[in-house]
């Protein structure tokens, strides 16, 4: 019944409905108090929300191969994460709701550790100065990411803004000690797996 609500209630914010209480439980066959027992109330069922962007872009991230190439590696992760806020925009805005806790919040740390793993690589091949701090690397890369999917999928900006995220990344790379080419080839390559602007 949990999972029943939770697949409702981003049903309801995919089709730009209200999610209210009745909202939620019609045509489910259940009532309204079955939000109560599983969420203790609304602001419950939206804590669950938020946590269920997590878990499924954790999901997404999971599935994700590893390659020879830490840079590539890093890079698709980012581009794994544009394509869950574009597949998914309004339980992608809820994911940054601060308004409410998460459930977990460990399993959204999770997520950034996928791309702190892909930055430690990358610098043990020594595509990066030694000196480069995982974890730092890793949340300006994620910055870059979702700065630019927050505009697209929420607007203002069309769907080829995304198309900056290959010299941002790049130059971010760069900066860390990445080769020019070597980097803009492995973004690049990475930043193929989204649909072009249509």
């Amino acid at each position: 019944m949990r999972t029943l609500l939770v697949e409702r209630a981003a049903h309801l914010l995919a089709a730009r409905e209200p999610v209210t209480l009745r909202s939620l439980v019609a045509g489910t066959g259940v009532s309204t108090m079955a939000v109560y027992t599983h969420f203790g109330g609304m602001d419950g069922l939206w804590q669950a929300l938020r946590q269920e962007g997590f878990t499924r872009l954790a999901a997404r991230f999971a599935t994700t191969e590893t390659t020879a190439d830490p840079v590539h590696d890093l890079a698709t992760l980012l581009a794994v994460y544009c394509e869950n806020a574009l597949d998914r925009p309004d339980l992608y805005r809820v994911m940054f709701d601060a308004t409410f806790e998460l459930e977990d919040l460990g399993a959204a740390d999770a997520t950034l550790e996928h791309m702190v793993q892909a930055v430690s690589r990358a610098r043990e091949a020594g595509r990066l100065r030694a000196e480069v701090d995982p974890l730092d690397l890793a949340t300006q890369s994620w910055a870059v990411g979702h700065g630019l999917v927050s505009l697209v999928a929420g607007g203002p900006l069309p769907r080829r803004a995304l198309d900056h995220g290959v010299p941002l990344l790049t130059a971010l790379l760069v900066g860390a000690g990445d080769r020019p080419e070597r980097c803009r080839d492995s973004v690049e390559r990475a930043w193929a797996r989204l649909p072009p602007a249509g």
